[in-house]
């Protein structure tokens, strides 16, 4: 029996669209532990991302590098292409008067702080003491192994806007920066 739909022994072309730089590339994904703990989903709606921008943790960024929109993958990112491995050096001790005396603070708050040369330093609120706020420069997945599983639902390419400021904007919308 033959089929007109099969074409075994060669190599099928497309002409897809596939993930590379300048591209808006839309996701669906699932991240979780090595131990299986769900650490964060897109949900209904997919996660659009800027590639080639570090906008998304390297090593997903590389491993969806090529895909077109329906190929599925679960990409397994070491820390040192995700998060980073976690520095010991990273907690610190910050008088409370730092923060706004507004605030309600909670742990895992995440708040920026500016360096002498102007760079925000992101950090996360692990301790709150009466009279200080324990902080980590660590992300909170620093040294941890991250298992994607993904799906590329969308692509196209990106506007001169959203290549001059580096990200996604939203359809219809206009961000200052």
């Amino acid at each position: 029996m033959r089929s007109s739909h099969c074409c075994y022994g060669q190599a099928m072309t497309t002409n897809a669209p596939r993930v590379a730089k300048d591209q808006v590339v839309a996701i669906r994904y699932t991240l979780t532990s090595q131990s299986g703990e769900i650490l964060d989903q897109s949900g209904d709606s997919p996660l659009a991302y800027l590639h080639g921008y570090d906008n998304i943790v390297p090593g997903l960024e590389r491993q969806l590098e090529g895909k077109a929109p329906g190929d599925k993958l679960r990409a397994v990112v070491t820390p040192a292409e995700g998060y980073g491995e976690r520095d010991p050096a990273g907690s610190q001790r910050v008088p409370r008067e730092a923060f706004p005396a507004d605030i309600h603070i909670e742990e895992g708050m995440q708040f920026a702080a500016q360096s002498p040369d102007g760079r925000m330093i992101p950090m996360w609120v692990t301790e709150v003491e009466e009279s200080a706020i324990v902080v980590d420069l660590n992300h909170p997945l620093a040294g941890e192994t991250l298992i994607f599983d993904v799906e590329v639902v969308a692509l196209r390419a990106a506007s001169t806007e959203e290549l001059s400021h580096g990200h996604v904007h939203e359809h219809g919308s206009h961000h200052h920066h």
